[in-house]
């Protein structure tokens, strides 16, 4: 079957109001971006509360659903073969036709759902309805009607041409993303933090990332590892620039001033204000982890609360109240999840006590903090000054 337009819906957009055409035209421009470099011509545009991608000449109709099912905003994809209006007698018989192609096997039920979008049409939408349902039941006896739970809702749509479409894709539900601002990502190559992300541009968040590698303790494929993370999560949520700070000196300092088992919780509360300082240069609007609540010693509520003392900015945390293996299906969802388990470790996992607090007091990691006031500053500095920029498609 050969589809000349992709009929897009979206779902919240709709209860917009005054600002829907806000939406949906960063919508427009989504859909755009995610067709930049697919083979082919498309045209896309909006309509009469709907959003159109028109197809011209050859194209990959499998590379084009793949693209627009990672479009946040959109809730269905509609695969539409476009007709021109040639009389109602001659699109009965493309009905008929169409029908034929789609559906070889015509053991099924199906019910015809007509819009009559341009009013000057000679008949109304329930004639439609009843004529084109007789024209297909006179050319398929076998196939039958079942106006309740039809196998096949067959939608006809007059407009400015005919457009007929039967399938409904899932998209992936939503805001465009951009439409809510942007916000900093803390990656690290584990499982959760590209969740996290996934999730919160979801809802029409823009994202930024920042990664703590340690040479010589973590390597460069774990560095890798984090890169190709970042351009999994890219495949939904657009560019990502990704900042990759070299942590190896400020672990070593902390490593060697501060108690043990208050290391992990005062490396966190670095890794914060690092991040912290790029979202805000770069005008994010908050901070994204993939914490949940007990899951790890640094994510029981004292220590959140600790991690939370040395920010400004809103922290998010999308999947803090779920279960391990709830964010692992939506890791092997958007496809993280086999890279996310790759052995490489990151300084998170280096530098761990053997018994660290779980439920630390802010008062006394200040003043564990008070040992580092010698070198920490400089120290920061220059792994904000070393900083590696990489933008991630």
């Amino acid at each position: 079957m050969r589809f000349h337009t992709f009929l897009l819906k979206y779902g919240e957009i709709g209860i917009k109001g005054k600002n829907r055409y806000l939406f949906e035209d960063a919508l427009v421009r989504q859909v755009g971006n995610a067709l930049r470099n697919v083979e082919g011509s498309f045209r896309v545009y909006k309509s009469q509360a709907r959003i159109y991608v028109d197809c011209e000449g050859g194209y990959d109709y499998d590379d084009v659903v793949e693209k627009l099912t990672r479009v946040f905003g959109l809730v269905g994809i509609c695969p539409v073969v476009r007709m021109e209006d040639k009389g109602f007698e001659e699109l009965k018989k493309d009905v008929v036709a169409y029908m034929d192609e789609m559906y070889p096997d015509k053991h099924l039920t199906f019910k015809v759902e007509s819009r009559r979008a341009r009013k000057s049409y000679p008949k109304n939408s329930m004639e439609m309805n009843c004529d084109l349902g007789e024209a297909i039941l006179e050319a398929f006896p076998e196939i039958r009607v079942d106006v309740h739970h039809p196998d096949v809702m067959l939608h006809v749509e007059i407009r400015n041409a005919v457009y007929v479409y039967s399938q409904i894709i899932p998209g992936a539900g939503g805001m465009p993303v951009g439409t809510n601002g942007k916000a900093m990502l803390l990656l690290s190559g584990g499982i959760d933090s590209p969740a996290a992300g996934y999730m919160i541009a979801k809802r029409g968040v823009g994202l930024e990332a920042v990664y703590f590698h340690a040479p010589p303790y973590t390597s460069e494929r774990a560095k890798q590892k984090v890169i190709d993370l970042a351009k999994i999560v890219a495949r939904y949520s657009g560019p990502v620039k990704l900042h990759v700070v070299n942590f190896t000196d400020i672990q070593l300092y902390i490593y060697d001033q501060c108690p043990h088992d208050e290391l992990t919780i005062i490396m966190r509360r670095y890794m914060m204000r690092i991040a912290e300082y790029f979202a805000k240069k770069d005008g994010c609007l908050g901070l994204i982890t993939g914490e949940s609540i007990g899951q790890v010693a640094s994510q029981t509520m004292q220590s959140l609360a600790a991690t939370n003392d040395v920010c400004t900015l809103p922290v998010y945390r999308p999947v803090i109240g779920f279960d391990k293996q709830d964010i692992v299906n939506i890791a092997e969802k958007i496809g993280t999840y086999e890279t996310s388990i790759q052995p490489f470790e990151d300084c998170c996992t280096i530098f761990v006590a053997k018994h660290p607090v779980t439920k630390p007091n802010i008062e006394i990691i200040r003043r564990s903090e008070g040992r580092l006031s010698e070198k920490i500053d400089a120290l920061v500095k220059e792994a904000l000054d070393t900083a590696e920029v990489l933008e991630i498609r």
